[in-house]
């Protein structure tokens, strides 16, 4: 499909290769509620069981809707949580942003299990923000019996494919909707994780697989310490698959640098977990931001106390303002001189297309598609 004259351009950010001053990549966390206990998940509350947590402190609609107006123009939005499926209101907050913010793109990740609430909110949210590519990025982790333990929910396998064809009908209908699977690589799905690349490629009406290395800070370190030959094998195995037509990708404008990208960045985030040092200049904090529920702004989603630039809450919601304080200026400069490496993708990704150095490795990577 080609990129309609009416969508936002992710043209407009061309600039930013070269100045890096504004944040265009914007993640808010907008919950810790969640309905399911992944053994993973580094946001929840460890002492709070599945289908429970309280909107308590979370950012109202109306604060949302004051640093959605002091945002700059975006090139990429992303909720998280937390499940955003259980915000009531989750529509309403992705239209204020869509209408100050302008972005390109809007990922919502949800892990499925709410059929019923997220068709009907994305439906709505795909009507209502027709310039951006909407793209919804379901959870499956693997075969049947290795989802839902990992998730904690019996029948969470069969609620995830039930959302996503129940999803899918919407693409004939919104060609600005796109729907996607993730799956986290980490020592339960490690062994499965080539069986489930083949699952999901033959499943209909899914645009898009990524793969994300299980991170965060957890006690229980048994839960992150993935064996990373079986990572690089089972990303060799999805790369050939899409260089081959064998699995589906994007269908946006840009669908193969975008897919070229993908594919880089799995290879750094290897390196990167091979030699526990950074692969590539980190721009969290100048062009990536994480907004946390309770509004406390952060450079990336390694939420150590630190690096906490500020809460919004003290500054009326004017994000613009919070940027300019002195404890932002501090931890971005503190990026910068002192260096910090993760194997977070949403960040890697910005670290790879606004870097000219990893431009010839990008172009090399987009001529192999067929």
């Amino acid at each position: 499909m080609s990129t309609s004259p009416n969508r936002y351009s992710p043209f407009r950010h061309w600039s930013d290769i070269l100045w890096k001053r504004r944040p265009i990549h914007l993640t808010v966390f907008l919950t810790r509620r969640c309905n399911q206990r992944c053994s993973f998940c580094f946001y929840l509350a460890a002492d709070s069981p599945p289908g429970t947590g309280s909107d308590a402190g979370e950012l109202t609609l109306a604060e949302l809707e004051k640093i959605a107006a002091s945002c700059p123009p975006l090139l990429w939005l992303a909720f998280s949580g937390g499940e955003i499926f259980l915000r009531s209101d989750l529509a309403r907050i992705t239209s204020a942003f869509y209408r100050r913010t302008k972005p390109a793109i809007i990922l919502l990740p949800s892990n499925g299990l709410a059929t019923d609430q997220i068709v009907k909110t994305t439906a709505g949210i795909v009507r209502d923000c027709p310039k951006s590519t909407v793209v919804v990025k379901l959870s499956l982790d693997g075969p049947e019996e290795v989802h839902d333990r990992l998730r904690g929910v019996p029948g969470a396998y069969a609620a995830c494919l039930r959302t996503a064809a129940a999803l899918g009908e919407l693409q004939e209908r919104y060609p600005n909707f796109e729907l996607g699977i993730n799956s986290v690589f980490c020592p339960a799905t490690q062994e499965s994780m080539i069986a489930t690349i083949d699952l999901v490629a033959a499943l209909p009406f899914i645009h898009t697989h990524t793969i994300s290395l299980a991170r965060g800070d957890l006690a229980d370190k048994s839960q992150l310490t993935a064996d990373l030959e079986q990572y690089q094998a089972a990303c060799a195995y999805l790369e050939q698959k899409l260089k081959n037509r064998q699995a589906a990708t994007y269908r946006f404008g840009g669908a193969r640098l975008k897919a070229a990208q993908d594919i880089l960045q799995r290879r750094y985030i290897l390196r990167t977990a091979q030699e526990q040092k950074a692969q590539l200049p980190c721009f969290a904090g100048r062009l990536n931001l994480v907004i946390t529920d309770d509004g406390t702004a952060y450079p990336c989603e390694s939420f150590i106390p630190p690096m906490a630039m500020g809460n919004v809450r003290a500054y009326d919601g004017d994000l613009n303002r919070l940027l300019r304080s002195e404890q932002a200026r501090l931890v971005v400069a503190a990026i910068a001189r002192e260096g910090c490496h993760c194997t977070h993708e949403c960040y890697m990704m910005t670290n790879i297309l606004f870097n000219p150095a990893t431009y010839p490795a990008l172009f090399k990577e987009y001529l192999q598609f067929k």
